[in-house]
């Protein structure tokens, strides 16, 4: 059971680092600038650690800045408020996304500016055969260690989790972040923080926070809440491999 409980948290835990610090903080708001090397390097690994749900950078960009630009309207791309369930708020982003992606929707100019983009490794990781394969190897995965160590298949409904890892986490983010929890600003819309889940989502859950200084790379703001990729980013920084751009 051990193994199954590290295959998945890691999964989870990695692939959501990247999918805050590369797609949220760098692709989408710039916090930090890098070298082209370490860039590609935060874009592969984006790519390995989200698999078969990975999220192409520039679409998931140009979405994230609609929803601040709209945030909680109905031109918003995932606010929970119009729609009776996550499922239902889930395909509609779905939707969108699918549309930037293969350019049957153009979004704005002004939620175009200065994206991350490798349109090989971005063709490559969308492609629906090598999604397919990740899908593979997670269940291969599965069932190797169900029977090396003689586990119970209820352990298999997992698997849809690690198959849509990248999307699940943002639907959890925009439902939970803008529905429960506190808030400390009066933003003109419904964001929340939803402390203390949110280490759960390595600080995605500071959404009223992140609301208000939409472009500070540390969303905690209070002296209870902790951001830890906020502190993973410094450690980085400090190590010369990226540079934070003071908010």
């Amino acid at each position: 059971m051990i193994y199954i409980l590290l295959l998945f948290f890691g999964h989870w835990f990695v692939s959501l680092f990247f999918h805050t610090s590369f797609l949220h903080r760098f692709a989408s708001h710039k916090m930090f600038t890098a070298s082209k090397t370490v860039e590609r390097m935060f874009y592969f690994f984006t790519w390995v650690s989200q698999g078969s749900s990975y999220l192409v950078p520039r679409a998931y960009a140009v979405m994230h800045r609609m929803h601040h630009e709209y945030s909680d309207t109905k031109e918003d791309p995932h606010s929970p408020y119009f729609f009776k369930d996550v499922f239902g708020m889930m395909m509609h982003t779905r939707n969108i996304y699918n549309g930037f992606v293969s350019g049957k929707l153009t979004p704005a100019s002004k939620f175009c500016n200065d994206l991350p983009i490798w349109t090989k490794l971005d063709q490559f990781g969308d492609h629906y055969l090598v999604r397919f394969a990740w899908a593979i190897l997670y269940t291969a995965t599965y069932l190797f260690l169900i029977h090396h160590f003689d586990l119970s298949y209820f352990w298999l409904l997992l698997l849809p989790i690690h198959y849509l890892m990248g999307p699940v986490q943002g639907a959890v983010v925009n439902w939970c972040g803008h529905k429960y929890g506190y808030q400390n600003y009066e933003n003109g819309d419904h964001s929340h923080n939803s402390e203390p889940w949110g280490i759960f989502l390595l600080g995605e859950l500071f959404q009223n926070n992140h609301h208000k200084f939409p472009n500070s790379v540390n969303f905690a703001k209070k002296w209870f809440e902790f951001d830890p990729s906020f502190h993973i980013l410094k450690l980085l920084d400090r190590l010369k491999i990226i540079h934070l751009i003071p908010a």
